[in-house]
């Protein structure tokens, strides 16, 4: 029996009990559930709304529901959501006393407060593989920090990077994944049960206990507001985009510098696949899921804010739209950075291509015009210079490092014999010394310092 039937003179259609249902996905909030449902059976015996035999036989039967739920004795089905499958059998075990469990309180901010604590742990797990994955990050970076690579903008070599600072660039962006899961933690932290359906309850009941007894911060001030609101669903599917957004512009890279045309990164066995008709194919199949799921990742963004869009206050049954998409961005976040971390622990360096490559492509001309303006020389006309001296290296097939210092001195009298060090990779990544520059000093206190953050 349905929780709302005494309303109803017949049962509903089974194709639209079908369509109405949610417990086939709904049911991973069974843990949620009964503890939410553990804190509001407490709050109401010391309250003096339910006795306190009551309280206790519902805390057993509860627990007893958990615990077989978890080792499998109990299967879940045969209800409406999980909430009704909760009660109906905890009704079964403990009688009357089941039936009183819902005292003081709707579906609509049970749903509501099971989604937040759900949420909560959820933000939690994100927080700790984000964590892991800069860890891994940190670990390549110190690896790297003796190593030059090439620099792009507009995917043309720009000029030699530290490879360390290359690695922190992503731990950047993901520690700023981290501050805003943990912003919506603090933003989400407050709890609607005691909303009832939308207007509050008329039993004398503890609201803050409530909130105390599951860890939140505080408890909401808008019964209305309270059971229609997922603000924090849509939130975490944004913290969870751009997370799969730095994660995929990452698997980018790797996908292009594990090719032979740049050669810089391979992958290790174990995570590359082959061609069932090319027998010297290694395919970078899983950075380019990962880049393909990140389209996924955004849809349900887009789904929650399209269907929370329109809705009247307060609940409304398109709020049932919120899980499906969750759960499964969830899902997917999880397994992303899951798998990222553990390629990118044996991911494998080429410190010969990346050198050779850094010195490729005149990366070193602004080392060049930068030398001249060091010297007094107006940088628009140190830059013309230099310019000058690359269409030179195009028509002779040279490369700056390959000039003489007789060749510098034929484009402009200030150049000395220190130019010919200056033109160097390693001279040039090591030159920029400035706080998150490309020097070893300046990769090496990123480390330390996204490390340090890490702690925090």
């Amino acid at each position: 029996m349905k929780l709302w039937q005494g309303r109803f003179d017949r049962a509903l259609d089974g194709d639209a009990d079908a369509f109405n249902e949610s417990l086939s996905f709904d049911q991973k909030l069974i843990a949620v559930d009964i503890q939410a449902s553990c804190a509001h059976a407490a709050m109401l015996g010391e309250c003096g709304v339910l006795q306190q035999k009551d309280v206790d036989a519902i805390l057993g039967g509860l627990g007893e529901i958990l615990d077989d739920v978890n080792t499998g004795k109990l299967p879940i089905g045969g209800a409406e959501d999980v909430h009704s499958f909760v009660e109906g059998e905890l009704t079964r075990r403990i009688g009357d006393a089941g039936k009183r469990l819902h005292t003081a309180r709707s579906r609509n901010d049970q749903v509501a407060t099971d989604m937040r604590l759900y949420v909560r742990q959820s933000v939690n797990k994100a927080d700790a593989l984000l964590c892991a994955l800069i860890g891994t990050l940190c670990d390549r970076a110190e690896e790297g920090l003796g190593y030059i690579l090439p620099g792009f903008t507009h995917l043309r070599k720009a000029q030699p990077i530290n490879c360390a600072q290359y690695f922190n660039a992503y731990s950047e962006m993901f520690l700023r994944d981290i501050a805003r899961f943990r912003d919506l933690r603090v933003r989400m932290n407050v709890c609607p049960l005691g909303s009832a359906a939308l207007a509050g309850t008329s039993y004398p009941i503890d609201r803050a206990r409530t909130a105390a007894l599951l860890g939140f911060e505080a408890v909401s001030q808008n019964a209305l507001d309270a059971v229609s609101d997922r603000d924090f669903v849509a939130e975490y599917l944004f913290c969870a985009s751009l997370a799969m957004t730095h994660l995929s512009r990452l698997c980018e890279d790797t996908i292009l510098y594990t090719s032979d045309e740049f050669g810089y990164f391979e992958i290790p066995d174990e995570y590359s696949t082959g061609s069932s008709i090319m027998p010297q194919k290694k395919n970078p199949d899983l950075p380019e899921l990962v880049r393909g799921k990140t389209g996924r990742v955004y849809g349900h963004l887009m789904g929650i804010l399209t269907t929370l869009k329109g809705l009247p206050l307060a609940y409304n049954k398109d709020l049932q739209e919120d899980k499906e998409p969750f759960f499964d961005a969830e899902a997917t976040l999880f397994s992303c950075l899951s798998i990222y971390n553990k390629l990118l622990q044996k991911l494998k360096l080429r410190p010969d291509a990346m050198e050779r490559a850094a010195g490729e492509g005149f990366s070193t001309a602004t080392d060049v015009a930068d030398y001249l303006a060091k010297r007094g020389v107006p940088f628009r006309d140190a830059h013309a210079a230099t310019g000058k001296l690359v269409r030179y290296c195009i028509e002779t097939g040279k490369t700056l490092p390959a000039l003489t210092l007789d060749e510098f001195l034929a484009v402009h009298p200030a150049f000395g014999k220190d130019v010919l060090e200056a033109v160097k990779p390693r001279a040039s990544a090591e030159a920029r010394n400035s706080v998150g520059g490309s020097s070893r000093k300046a990769a090496q206190d990123g480390i330390a310092s996204i490390r340090a953050r890490l702690k925090q």
